[in-house]
């Protein structure tokens, strides 16, 4: 499964390569209560290179203390695909595993593979690819109630059609954000 945080205009990131339209810790509480059970579902965090670097950054350090989902993400099995990274660790807990190559189709036979969900975390390059390979299963999107006007849209192929199904909405008074949930409707 994807999951992805966007602006209310459909931008993962803004036009300088921020960020820094996510709501803060205290506005995104609810919103972490819900992340923590759906981790739960969760084997694996599949992370592409930059990713896992600004992941690595910040939650298996003290800057993620007090982070209601800080301790269930840090014991999870991550795998970073990069071409350019030979380790990743991941603070003082087990390295993330590194695969080389055609992350495609290594997402392809980790899907195939027995055990719970993988879910992707930003990984924007990555996760289009999926797309287009039609192997997300599950869409879930936070919307942050904010327009950037500009910068890098989730969904990039304004070419391509997908039907979704919704399976859930929710929202979180306070902070604006609204949750998401989207399966893809597959001709039989």
């Amino acid at each position: 499964m994807l999951e992805e945080w966007v602006s209310l205009d459909g931008y993962a990131v803004d036009a300088r390569g921020s960020l820094d339209f996510f709501p803060s810790t205290e506005q995104n509480r609810a919103a972490d209560r819900d992340q923590l059970a759906f981790l739960e579902r969760v084997d694996t965090i599949l992370l592409a290179r930059k990713s896992y670097e600004m992941f690595a950054d910040y939650w298996p350090t003290p800057k993620s203390a007090g982070e209601i989902i800080a301790d269930r993400l840090n014991a999870l099995p991550k795998v970073v695909f990069s071409n350019t990274l030979r380790e990743a660790p991941w603070g003082d807990g087990p390295p993330a595993t590194v695969v080389p190559g055609d992350a495609v189709a290594a997402i392809r036979e980790m899907k195939a593979a027995p055990g719970k969900d993988l879910v992707m975390w930003g990984s924007l390059s990555l996760a289009q690819q999926l797309m287009r390979a039609d192997l997300i299963d599950e869409y879930h999107v936070q919307i942050c109630p904010v327009l950037v006007g500009g910068g890098r849209p989730l969904f990039a192929d304004r070419d391509a059609h997908a039907r979704l199904r919704l399976v859930e909405t929710r929202h979180y008074e306070g902070s604006g954000l609204a949750y998401l949930h989207y399966e893809p409707v597959r001709d039989a």
